[in-house]
């Protein structure tokens, strides 16, 4: 739950460097909003701020040079208007996602949707880190998941129906990692070489290849800025309501364990990140199999 606090004490208020003014980020799941809700933003940028908007990298909207002795009206005119002040500080903020399967043809999940279910959970929670979550459809990442202190990434493992490959050669053409070849007049797959991708899947004019594993893999500890680091892998899962609950364990685990001051990256091994990892995964899987109907 985000902690109840006077707006001017809310994340997503930023002072300005003219100190004077602040600029107002508002919250923007995976950063969809209404035709309604933009033209009442644009009503309050240009009753509250100097009339335009400044679209953020976390999908997000700021209004900026806005004057603090506004901010308790434009509070609740952004509320009202179903875009309430955001978050930019030590907590959860903005969850993003790239269009996934409601648009994109690479899209592997229904990444909007995660996106908004995650953000109902934990939007604006009080950490020791800032906690950035990324959800992106396939292994493109256009949404830099790994790149996230949580990234989420769908893919898919593909499998040839045996006996059946015709040798056409469609999937190698449409292979960016060159992970499929003909040989013997048949497509043969690397694994090292596969991301998971599921292009090849797609591309094969006789759907003779199929999901063998569709999935989300989770990772932790990345980021971006000056200094830029890959997240560690966490763990894949085969459900939504995994993926959720991993990552509420996780935004639990960093809650109680991290330091405040440091990145969450540096502080993994001694926040026994290993340990964890195996005892969240092996928890949730469990508890899956034992709800799953035999």
């Amino acid at each position: 739950m985000m902690r109840d606090v006077g707006i001017h004490m809310r994340g997503g208020v930023i002072t300005e460097r003219d100190p004077d003014f602040c600029t107002v980020r508002v919250r923007l799941p995976a950063g969809n909003l209404t035709v309604e809700q933009a033209r009442g933003l644009a009503v309050i940028a240009k009753k509250y701020g100097p009339g335009f908007f400044h679209v953020t990298a976390r999908q997000t909207i700021e209004i900026p040079h806005v004057n603090p002795a506004k901010l308790p009206r434009m509070g609740k005119a952004l509320a009202k208007n179903g875009t309430p002040v955001g978050s930019e500080r030590d907590e959860v903020v903005n969850i993003v996602a790239c269009p996934g399967v409601e648009r994109c043809k690479f899209g592997n999940i229904d990444t909007i949707g995660l996106a908004k279910k995650i953000d109902e959970k934990l939007f604006g929670r009080e950490m020791p880190v800032k906690i950035r979550i990324s959800v992106s459809g396939c292994p493109n990442a256009c949404t830099s998941p790994m790149l996230n202190e949580i990234g989420i990434m769908g893919r898919i493992l593909p499998v040839r129906t045996p006996g059946l490959c015709t040798g056409c050669g469609t999937c190698v053409e449409y292979c960016k990692e060159r992970a499929i070849a003909i040989k013997n007049g048949i497509s043969v797959l690397t694994p090292e070489k596969c991301v998971q991708c599921g292009v090849c899947i797609r591309s094969c004019p006789y759907l003779l290849l199929k999901p063998e594993h569709r999935h989300y893999l989770i990772t932790i500890g990345g980021r971006r800025g000056r200094h830029p680091h890959i997240g560690r892998e966490f763990a894949t899962f085969e459900q939504e309501s995994e993926v959720i609950e991993a990552v509420e364990r996780i935004v639990q685990w960093v809650y109680r364990r991290a330091w405040s001051g440091r990145l969450l990256s540096e502080q993994l091994d001694e926040l026994q990140f290993s340990a964890f990892r195996d005892e969240i995964v092996q928890g949730i899987r469990e508890r899956t199999a034992n709800e799953t109907p035999h």
